[in-house]
């Protein structure tokens, strides 16, 4: 997919580490062995660095794949690939979650962590 639809703007709290959950809940692309229409829910979860993704760009690169025939498992990587790529982000997670078909779900879970950034500790409230 062309990453050229992908915009960013300025983090506007780039001394901060804080994380951006974004829910597409319609995403589609076709089965490379069938051509039937595959449908998912995208959980993407980012720290930004200087950079933070631009909603409607990222509705239209998502939307991209809508006749796209592709593995669960390449799409997946392809679309954190891409994010990272253009965003560099401190960390970043993509989840698509796909539904049944054939009677089974598939969940695939991408990471990126970037090598210089040290997370935040976790705090553990009562």
């Amino acid at each position: 997919m062309s990453i050229s639809i992908l915009e960013t703007f300025d983090n506007p709290n780039p001394k901060r580490d804080y994380t951006i959950h974004i829910r597409i809940p319609e995403f589609t692309c076709l089965c490379p062995k069938t051509g039937q229409p595959d449908f998912a829910t995208l959980l993407l979860d980012y720290v930004p660095d200087k950079l933070c993704i631009e909603l409607k760009s990222l509705k239209n690169y998502i939307g991209a794949y809508r006749d796209k025939g592709t593995f669960h498992e390449a799409v997946t990587n392809n679309i954190l690939d891409d994010l990272v790529q253009i965003s560099t982000p401190r960390f970043m997670r993509l989840k698509s979650q796909f539904n049944v078909r054939g009677g089974i779900y598939t969940d695939i879970v991408v990471e990126f962590i970037a090598p210089n950034w040290n997370p935040s500790k976790l705090i553990h409230l009562p």
